[in-house]
């Protein structure tokens, strides 16, 4: 396993969030899990008859037994549950959550492919009290680039276009999903640099604070 340490921090634990059907073993929230020593799931129940306000409590519940900052790593309907999470349980900025990876969020605006997520929606529209990152596809069968788009902006997320690889799940064969392990890298560091004079801080957490949208062939990382 690999061990990851932001320097001159505590080192955050990284709580991966799933979303409809929870994800399986060659979903790269279960690779991360197996394979890095920070992180572990957040156990929401009730994966496949998801219920807006469980998700929530289960989630505060899995933050507030961590000893250290969180990361939260949420994949699909996961992103709406730490949207209402932190609409709901609102926090100061970057404590006890400290940032988080959104990627693939779903359309629960709209009537869509999947009726059981309709309860999440509308979804919040407010400026999350973390850093972010809003990763999504451009073929993604559940939400359109733009809407996406839409709901980092809304969150004041970072966004990210990973080009044409579906849900960005299991079945999109992303393995590990080096992208967004490198953007979860990032948002480590941005832990780390918390206090530290700015010249510590690297190009790729300057362009997060920037708040820049970029495609995935002009990603800091590939």
């Amino acid at each position: 396993m690999t061990q990851h340490h932001a320097p001159g921090s505590e080192q955050p634990l990284i709580l991966t969030v799933p979303g409809l059907d929870n994800s399986g073993p060659a979903h790269w929230q279960s690779i991360w899990e197996a394979e890095r020593t920070d992180t572990i799931r957040a156990e929401l129940g009730m994966w496949d008859r998801p219920h807006r306000n469980s998700w929530v409590t289960k989630l505060n519940e899995a933050i507030s037994r961590a000893d250290r900052p969180v990361i939260l790593a949420a994949h699909s309907l996961g992103c709406l549950a730490v949207a209402w999470w932190a609409a709901l349980e609102t926090q100061p900025f970057g404590q006890p959550v400290a940032g988080a990876l959104l990627v693939a969020p779903p359309e629960v605006d709209a009537a869509g492919p999947e009726t059981r997520i309709a309860a999440f929606g509308p979804a919040p529209k407010l400026l999350l009290p973390f850093p972010s990152v809003v990763i999504a596809s451009s073929d993604d069968p559940y939400i359109s680039l733009a809407r996406a788009h839409g709901l980092a902006k809304y969150w004041g997320s970072h966004f990210v276009e990973a080009g044409a690889h579906g849900h960005l799940n299991a079945e999109s064969g992303l393995g590990r999903f080096a992208l967004a392990e490198a953007w979860l890298e990032t948002l480590i560091q941005l832990t780390g640099s918390r206090g530290e004079s700015t010249g510590t801080a690297t190009g790729a957490v300057a362009q997060l604070h920037a708040g820049q949208s970029v495609r995935s062939g002009q990603a800091l990382f590939s």
